[in-house]
């Protein structure tokens, strides 16, 4: 599953920041960088935004801790109203950051000296990361070397395009193939038992997108400028940790389909004709920041989503803004290069988000409120938010996999956990008795109440909220309504955003012993993995209930010519084990201790894949079948 909307703090300097720059102590006073370096690496910290950035402390000696068990000590038993927390890979120390000196105050006073886990902790104020796009330009005036060959838009977005799509569909399935070794074999060490299990465990090969160029119906566009200074909305060429703002032209990248391309030449072409100007990350400048896009392969609707930093604009200049948004694409058809038209505009407030903001806020002020497409026969209603998968057909061939995978019948119950407009749930609703789905965004809820009554579904029931809270009242109704003496059915699929499920969710999952099949449907594989050994590690205090074990698994080539993969996993729940009364007395804490030290190298594996795959799939974002043994 992709991400609900792009993450805009991506351009904010403190947030892309290494850790590592943040490692210098700070005055006691904490005072604000003087004047000269305010005009240079830290002249963000002038903008009110970034105050967490300046009220920020180090803790040491904390020696290895698990950021879940750290950030519920910070909120929970210390009641600290800290905004983030920043932990490096060598997990002994600890930078967090608040809103307010009077918060970072009470945190020093608090933390410093007080005993956790057998250690007495140590907290000083710390500084400020600094601009990394400011320190590259120091760094480059201070050396006579000539400055690295810029990316291409292809080379950024679609690294595998200059390939056969032969020789892609066989390098993901080897690397797939790579990956699913690694955690069979990490999981033989963490769980003994789970042996038998993987023995038969198979791995089918990546099948291939149907569509393979023109397939993404969504792209979040930049407006930016390119190397000779003129205003563009592309992709931008790195990310602003690398200390790059550049943005690249998308007419080249094969896998944008003719709407997309056109709706970023169009906006283009207002953004330089406009008064507004383009959004600038170096000082925080500027109006247009990015441009949303989706568009329907079955109706041929384009909605656009214009991202507006409106931080530096009145009231009134906000809605001459819209006006001429609206009047533009009012007017667009009947232009001479008016290939396609704009069904639907939206204009989005994007700026540092307040606290405990998910998303940022829409306004619809032009055309129709939502777009159409089609999977699976049937027929799905889409909000701009809202998230539906961004190779239509490709989710066709993704969902036939995931229901022949677990083989529902007319007596099985699914819940559908991270169910976005529905569309899963849908697919799945003509094999079951009961679908039941939750999601945490209110208007793809609404989206997935009104697709089932336009598909004239009534077997579905969507709930809005978080998945961590609903999975229990979800399996409650579930087992309510089974007929007595009938035996339970209760299957669920997940399928989350890139880093997976949050643990309470598979803590959640895990008790609830009704469930006994579970397809994972995961987009980041890598990051994807830690929730894999969740499901599948002993039974302990925190994971309650008998392990799921990993039963066959298949990959569905949803990004062509990138080097993501969707891949489909079967979980089963077997019978309550009993313990092996050969095994030493020490396996069982000798198992616990590997647990928890892989599944902490597992967080540290997922973040930095993530981190490295931002830079391609995310800048635009995301053969015969056989079966291989796994293990």
């Amino acid at each position: 599953m992709e991400s609900v909307i792009k993450e805009t703090p991506s351009e904010v300097p403190p947030n892309d920041a290494p850790l590592k720059e943040t490692a210098v102590e700070q005055s006691a006073s904490n005072d604000v960088p003087d004047q000269e370096k305010a005009g240079e690496e830290y002249a963000y910290l002038e903008r009110n935004e970034f105050t967490s950035e300046i009220y920020k402390i180090e803790v040491k000696n904390m020696g290895y801790f698990g950021i879940g068990e750290f950030k519920k000590l910070l909120k929970n038993t210390l009641k600290l109203d800290m905004t983030k927390i920043k932990s490096p890979t060598r997990k002994e120390f600890a930078f967090v950051c608040f809103r307010t000196q009077e918060d970072q105050q009470r945190a020093l006073e608090t933390l410093n000296g007080y005993k956790w886990k057998g250690r007495v902790l140590k907290a000083l104020a710390a500084k400020a990361s600094a601009d990394p796009l400011q320190k590259k330009r120091a760094a480059e005036g201070a050396t006579d070397g000539k400055p690295k060959r810029q990316r291409t838009a292809v080379e950024a977005t679609c690294p595998l395009a200059g390939i056969t799509y032969d020789d892609q569909l066989k390098q993901k399935s080897e690397e797939m193939s790579t990956l699913l070794k690694k955690y069979t074999q990490e999981l033989r060490k963490i769980n003994p038992q789970a042996k038998p299990h993987l023995d038969s465990f198979k791995f089918n090969e990546v099948l291939p997108s149907p569509t393979v160029n023109g397939y993404r119906n969504k792209n979040e566009f930049t407006v930016g400028k390119n190397s000779e200074g003129e205003v563009v909305v592309g992709f931008r060429l790195g990310s602003y940790s690398d200390g790059s703002v550049e943005v690249a032209e998308v007419q080249d990248l094969p896998h944008l389909p003719d709407q997309a391309k056109w709706a970023a030449q169009s906006f283009q072409k207002l953004v330089r004709q406009s008064k507004f100007q383009p959004f600038n990350p170096d000082g925080n400048v500027g109006h247009f920041r990015q441009l949303m896009v989706r568009c329907s392969s079955a109706t041929g609707e384009l909605m656009l989503v214009a991202g507006i930093y409106s931080s530096n604009l009145s009231e009134d200049e906000q809605q001459e803004l819209k006006q001429e948004l609206k009047s533009f694409y009012e007017h667009a058809s009947e232009q001479d290069d008016a290939t396609f038209k704009c069904t639907s505009l939206y204009y989005q407030d994007v700026k540092h988000r307040e606290a405990g903001q998910m998303v940022n806020p829409v306004d619809h002020i032009l055309g129709t409120t939502h777009i159409t497409d089609t999977i699976q026969g049937l027929q799905f209603r889409i909000s701009p938010l809202a998230f539906f998968q961004i190779n239509t057909e490709g989710a066709n061939v993704l969902y036939q996999q995931a229901i022949d995978l677990v083989a529902p019948t007319k007596d099985t119950t699914m819940l559908d956990i991270c169910c976005g407009t529905g569309t899963i749930a849908l697919a799945f609703a003509k094999h079951c008795k009961r679908v039941l789905g939750v999601e945490i965004v209110p208007d793809a809820i609404k989206d997935a109440q009104f697709n089932a009554e336009a598909n004239g579904i009534t077997n579905c029931k969507f709930f809005t909220g978080n998945a961590d809270d609903f999975i229990k009242s979800m399996v409650r109704e579930a087992m309510y309504e089974q007929e007595p003496g009938k035996p339970v059915d209760l299957i669920a699929v997940v399928d989350p955003p890139r880093a997976g499920l949050h643990n309470r969710s598979i803590a959640a999952i895990r008790s609830a012993s009704a469930i006994n099949r579970l397809v994972y449907v995961s987009c980041n594989p890598h990051s994807a993995k830690r929730n894999f050994i969740e499901l599948a590690r002993p039974e302990s205090k925190h994971y309650k209930g008998e392990p799921f074990y990993p039963k066959s698994a298949v990959a569905v080539d949803m990004f062509p010519h990138t080097t993501h993969t969707e891949l489909v996993i079967l979980f089963e729940r077997e019978a309550k084990t009993k313990t092996d009364e050969n095994a030493p007395p020490a396996a069982a804490a000798e198992a616990t201790d590997a647990v928890e030290a892989t599944t902490e190298s597992l967080k540290t594996e997922a973040k930095t894949n993530a981190n490295i795959e931002t830079n391609t799939a995310d800048a635009a974002v995301d053969t015969e079948t056989g079966t291989l043994p796994i293990a």
